[in-house]
């Protein structure tokens, strides 16, 4: 194989962006050369890779699922970041799931900003910035990607850019072990950012247990309970600063319920909260 199992990676990581025949011109080799990086990643790296794709991961094994709520970075509570690490000390979580929402990119909402506030530069740097020591701390993770996430790709789209121009997720945010997805599925639980309602409701509609983030506000375990089936809905909470100018547009709203998931076994759902 002529490329090493990094380039290989960052060929697949491409071609889960925009295609096969978009990354053999973006990396200025052959279509066929593309497809044997992609069979070369196949059969040299574990299972998570294997059982991945843009849209959609499954994991079994019996884990222990350490599960961050949104972040909003730069927008994120001061504090947020101690309070996970004591959870995952004492959890020792065998996997990392950010619900989504790692990045807030405000300056670019479709809806109104604060004039005072950064710019897109300035709030770009600062988020990487505090994603730092997140990334330091948990260097393999999946992101489940959020509304906020998707911001930048959405207003490419509107603008009609073509893909091969976007740069992923992992390559602006500095964190190559993040694996930016949709949905994740470990021990048959799925993680879900959650913009199409409550947890509540999509383990019902699903018939599958579920764990997402999105609604900051909410916090809580339901279990939903038939004849032949039993699975639970989690709503994990956030770690957003509620006093930023980001989140202005929530203010007459509830506060927001800072805290994460614990998930053991697919079976096991524990929130823990942080103290205020």
């Amino acid at each position: 194989m002529p490329y090493s199992i990094n380039r290989c990676k960052e060929i697949r990581n491409r071609v889960d962006e925009v295609g096969i025949y978009e990354t053999a011109v973006e990396f200025g080799i052959s279509m066929e050369s593309v497809k044997r990086a992609l069979r070369y990643i196949k059969e040299n790296t574990d299972e998570k890779t294997k059982n991945c794709t843009k849209r959609d991961c499954k994991v079994n094994g019996g884990h222990r699922v350490l599960c961050i709520g949104d972040l909003h970075a730069p927008f994120d509570l001061e504090g947020y970041f101690d309070f996970i690490c004591e959870v995952a000390d004492e959890f020792t979580p065998t996997q990392i799931v950010f619900i989504g929402d790692v990045i807030d990119n405000h300056y670019t909402s479709y809806h109104e900003t604060d004039p005072n506030g950064m710019g897109g530069a300035d709030e770009l740097d600062l988020a990487i910035s505090r994603l730092e020591r997140w990334y330091e701390r948990f260097p393999e993770a999946y992101v489940t990607i959020g509304n906020h996430d998707r911001m930048v790709m959405r207003k490419s789209q509107t603008s009609h850019v073509p893909k091969r121009w976007i740069k992923s997720y992992a390559e602006v945010l500095n964190t190559p072990g993040w694996y930016f997805t949709d949905r994740v599925d470990i021990d048959d639980v799925q993680y879900i950012h959650g913009e199409a309602g409550t947890a509540r409701t999509k383990c019902k509609m699903d018939m599958m247990s579920t764990v997402q983030g999105h609604l900051h506000t909410q916090a809580y375990v339901d279990w939903q309970v038939g004849r032949k089936f039993k699975v639970f809905g989690m709503q994990v909470g956030c770690g957003i600063d509620f006093s930023s100018y980001a989140m202005a547009y929530a203010k007459s709203g509830k506060k927001p319920a800072i805290g994460c998931g614990v998930i053991i076994n697919g079976e096991t759902a524990i929130n823990r909260m942080m103290e205020l």
